[in-house]
């Protein structure tokens, strides 16, 4: 079987090494993306991101991405969204006033604020599993993970979302999947073996072109 073949998106607010060198560590592929010419012979899309909202979409905006991206999904191709990058796969974001890209419904929430639970949740944290998926099927044993976020998405569709973090005693979204789409608002990348583990689940479950 040939190795994976992924496009990273790079629109300046994400550090794709960190991803590139995760997913080449599988076996996979990483090939840069930087403009709206998408390769025809990519398995995936992963959109990382680090940063705010706006910006963020202004980026994707400038680069040529967003009408890219939408055709990518529309035609049920997989994608994996990072942190930041599941964030602008919703329709908009608390943090800021412009249109995400609209491939998952629903909105983008700040985290309540709680005395003694300081902003942004850094570290590290255990999933609470929801819906099934590659990323975190049944059965797993407890996975922590490393998160770095003030917001957190919130699915019109419950279903979609594949687990959730607890946060000064509230659930919120952590990972969220639909169709082709899937997406961590942890850093898969930064989290060990268990990170590592569901990347190369991710990979394994990718369709051959």
């Amino acid at each position: 079987m040939r190795p994976r073949r992924l496009g990273l998106i790079d629109y300046g607010m994400g550090n794709l090494h960190s991803v590139q060198q995760a997913f080449q560590r599988l076996g996979a592929t990483v090939e840069a993306v930087h403009g709206p010419g998408l390769p025809g012979d990519l398995d995936a899309l992963v959109l990382p991101g680090v940063g705010a909202f706006d910006p963020a979409m202004e980026r994707l905006a400038e680069a040529g991405l967003i009408a890219s991206l939408r055709n990518w999904c529309g035609a049920d191709r997989p994608l994996l969204g990072i942190c930041l990058g599941l964030q602008l796969l919703f329709e908009a974001s608390d943090e800021g006033s412009r249109e995400g890209l609209g491939l998952l419904k629903g909105r983008v929430r700040a985290l309540p604020r709680h005395p003694g639970h300081p902003l942004p949740h850094m570290g590290w944290a255990p999933l609470i599993p929801a819906t099934p998926s590659p990323l975190l099927p049944p059965g797993s044993p407890e996975a922590w993970v490393y998160f770095v976020h003030s917001f957190a998405a919130d699915p019109t569709d419950p279903a979609c979302t594949i687990a959730r973090v607890d946060y000064a005693g509230t659930p919120v979204t952590a990972a969220v999947g639909q169709g082709p789409i899937a997406a961590c608002q942890f850093h898969p990348e930064k989290s060990g073996v268990v990170g590592e583990a569901m990347l190369r689940r991710w990979l394994q479950q990718l369709p051959l072109r």
